[in-house]
């Protein structure tokens, strides 16, 4: 059911989706494909874009899913029916998150192609695989030093483990890179890559100007707000000012008109109100946030219920935590909270005071 934020962009599919292994053109040479996700958010929007690369006729592959079964199945499924005969020429991820990224070893290892990256995400993304920063117990240990008690869930996270290597089981070798500004040549399009932060290291949207088509990744959705979240392998990080930089900037340079295609959620117009929108809801996250601290300091886990007014399952309050504590920093980091450590080993923010 739609929400009132909602009702203020404009679908022009209106509810049409496309079916599982099948395609639907929004734009020309664009093509919308949708993969289920293991998670409460059920799908990833992937897209098709047609391609000529070293003199071959093909396809761009824009995101991948994960890695399983039923998703490589489905990848087939499109690849018989929905390519009219040509090849894919290239895997283009805009992050490494692992429903962009967690088929791109089998996808580039199938059509023989490249994989195309920020430097940035491809690094990260080896780090993640390599490291314990993406779950168990170093993870676990975070959360508790942020608040966190609820013993079941610290157990999911702990004997989880690398939950990133689970979901992406490989990488490709090699890559070819992806920078800010730069211009692809995809067919007889012109994509513009945009580099934006905060929800990953350096996410990559692709703007053909011409056409009037932004593909967005994570960084602008159209029903719920990107995930912005501290992790412990950035325990110090900042990233919602990075991210609110991003799609100040997105919103600057690009014409209200754009066709946004989202990684989850329907095709939109109304690229400025939704900037806007998610402006305006983080400014009311951190005046709660304030507001909550006004009596006493208080952990992340405290400003939980303070942010998000409905049941969270364990998955669901690893990434509450993450956003909580995105909040908390960018309040600390501008000087609007102090940080302590108590005894108990457990931080926690307060309002600073006047000198």
């Amino acid at each position: 059911m739609a929400n009132h934020l909602e009702q203020q962009l404009v679908y022009p599919l209106g509810d049409t989706l496309p079916e599982p292994g099948e395609t639907l053109e929004v734009a020309p040479g664009v093509r919308w494909l949708r993969m289920p996700l293991p998670f409460a958010l059920d799908h990833i929007n992937l897209w098709l874009l047609r391609d000529r690369l070293d003199g071959r006729e093909g396809w761009a592959i824009v995101d991948c899913g994960v890695d399983n079964a039923d998703i490589r199945g489905l990848w087939e499924q499109v690849f018989a029916t929905q390519l009219q005969g040509r090849p894919v020429l290239r895997v283009i991820v805009t992050h490494m998150h692992p429903d962009h990224i967690g088929l791109a070893h089998w996808l580039t290892a199938r059509w023989q192609c490249r994989l195309w990256i920020s430097a940035t995400d491809y690094g990260v993304a080896r780090l993640a695989r390599d490291t314990r920063g993406q779950g168990g117990d170093e993870s676990a240990e975070f959360f508790a030093a942020h608040g966190l008690r609820d013993a079941e869930t610290l157990d999911i996270l702990a004997r989880r483990g690398n939950h990133f290597a689970q979901l992406v089981p490989a990488l490709p070798d090699s890559y070819r890179r992806l920078l800010d500004g730069q211009l692809l040549a995809i067919g007889d399009a012109r994509w513009r890559c945009i580099a934006g932060y905060g929800h990953a290291p350096e996410h990559i949207s692709l703007h053909d100007a011409a056409a009037g088509v932004l593909v967005a990744g994570d960084m602008v959705l159209p029903r719920i707000s990107t995930n912005v979240g501290v992790s412990s392998s950035e325990p110090e990080g900042d990233p919602l000012p990075l991210y609110l930089d991003s799609i100040a900037r997105v919103a600057a340079e690009l014409p209200a008109g754009t066709l946004v295609l989202p990684s989850h959620g329907r095709p939109f117009r109304g690229l400025h109100t939704r900037v806007a929108q998610l402006r305006q809801h983080h400014d009311e996250r951190l005046a709660d946030v304030l507001a909550a601290l006004q009596a006493a300091p208080a952990t992340a886990a405290e400003m939980l219920p303070v942010l998000f007014r409905r049941p969270l399952d364990a998955h669901q309050t690893t990434f509450a935590m993450a956003e909580a504590l995105a909040h908390l920093h960018m309040l600390w980091h501008g000087g609007r909270l102090e940080r302590g450590r108590g005894a108990d080993g457990v931080y926690r923010f307060a309002r600073r005071m006047p000198a």
